[in-house]
C-alpha cells in the first residue's frame, strides 16, 4: 500500500468494514482474520504467526470472543503486504460494521460426545452463503451442537442450537433406570418396575437418555435446530427469543435468508434485529418468518 500523505483522507469506517480496526496508537490497526467456526488449519496458523512476527509492531496476536484471530499493531503501510502473504495459504481478512459477520460454532457432533448436530459444517456453509451481507447493523450468528449451548446462541442476532426428540420403546426396555439417572432436567422418572415416565414439558431435547440407554429402548425420532433471534451483548444486552424448534438442517440457509429479508424490510439504520422485534413485536416476526418453516 502506498504511503499515505497528509493530503489523503483515510475512511476509517471503510477500513473497518474490511477488517482493519483503528487502534489508539497512531497509524496502527488490528487486522481481524476470518476463522469460521473458530477452526483453522496448522498451515494457516503457522502463516499467521509468521505474518504477525513480521508486521505486528506490538508483537502479539489476540483471540477474540467470537473466535477470530487478530494481528495487533499493524501499520497502515503494511496492509497490502499482510493481505498478500496471508493469501498464500488461503487465509482471508474478516469484516466489521453493518453486515453479516463470521459465524461462530462449537465442535458439534464431529468429535464431541454431547453433540447432536454438525455445528462446524453448518457454520462453514452459512459463512460461504451469507458472510458480508449488508444489514442495518452488525448481524451475528452462532451454532451450538447441543443444549449445553457453548456457542451462546441466546446472545446472537440469530442462533441455532442442536436438539433431538427422544422416543421410548417398551419392548426394548429392561427397567435399568439409567435413563432417569442420566436426565438432569427431571423429565424422566422411573416407576416401581423401573420403566421411565416421560414429561416432555421438562425436556430440553439433549439426548442424554438416548446415550445412557444400554438396550436402545430410547431412540431419536428426529433431530434439528432450535432457533433463537434478537440476542445481543453490550451496554444493553438482550436475550434472544426462541422462534422455532426442530428446524431441519437443510432449511437453515432458507431461514437465515428469510430473516435477513425481514430485518431489511422492517428495520432502521443502526437498529439491531432485537430492537426491531421489540418495536414491531415478536408475533410479527413469527408470523412473517418462523411460521413459514413449521412442519418443514
Amino acid at each position: 500500500m502506498a504511503e499515505k500523505t497528509v493530503t489523503q483522507r483515510i475512511d476509517l469506517n471503510e477500513l473497518k468494514s474490511g477488517g482493519f480496526i483503528k487502534q489508539t496508537q497512531k497509524d496502527l490497526f488490528t487486522v481481524r482474520l476470518k476463522v469460521p467456526g473458530g477452526r483453522i488449519t496448522p498451515e494457516k496458523l503457522t502463516k499467521v504467526a509468521e505474518v504477525a512476527k513480521k508486521y505486528s509492531r506490538m508483537g502479539y496476536c489476540h483471540l477474540s470472543f467470537r473466535q477470530s484471530v487478530e494481528i495487533i499493531g499493524v501499520h497502515i503501510d503494511d496492509f497490502d503486504a499482510v493481505v498478500k502473504e496471508l493469501a498464500t495459504v488461503g487465509q482471508k481478512v474478516a469484516s466489521c460494521g453493518p453486515r453479516v459477520r463470521v459465524p461462530t460454532a462449537c465442535g458439534g457432533c464431529e468429535y464431541n460426545p454431547n453433540g447432536i448436530m454438525d455445528a462446524q459444517s453448518k457454520a462453514l456453509e452459512v459463512d460461504e452463503k451469507h458472510f458480508g451481507t449488508p444489514c442495518h447493523h452488525k448481524f451475528k450468528m452462532s451454532f451450538s451442537g447441543c443444549p449445553i449451548d457453548c456457542a451462546r446462541t441466546r446472545g446472537m442476532d440469530l442462533g441455532f442450537q442442536g436438539v433431538v426428540y427422544p422416543v421410548w420403546s417398551k419392548d426394548l426396555c429392561n427397567g435399568c433406570t439409567l435413563c432417569a439417572k442420566a436426565c438432569q432436567e427431571g423429565a424422566i422418572v422411573s416407576d416401581k418396575e423401573g420403566r421411565p415416565m416421560f414429561d416432555e414439558s421438562k425436556c430440553v431435547y439433549c439426548g442424554d437418555c438416548i446415550r445412557a440407554c444400554p438396550t436402545d429402548a430410547w431412540k431419536d425420532k428426529k433431530k434439528g435446530w432450535l432457533v433463537r433471534t434478537g440476542g445481543k451483548h453490550g451496554r444493553h444486552p438482550r436475550e434472544a427469543d426462541q422462534v422455532a424448534n426442530f428446524l431441519p438442517d437443510n432449511k437453515v440457509n432458507d431461514f437465515i435468508s428469510a430473516t435477513l429479508k425481514w430485518y431489511k424490510e422492517n428495520g432502521k439504520a443502526k437498529e439491531r434485529i432485537g430492537t426491531v422485534i421489540d418495536r414491531v413485536g415478536l408475533d410479527k416476526f413469527k408470523k412473517d418468518v418462523a411460521s413459514k418453516f413449521i412442519n418443514t
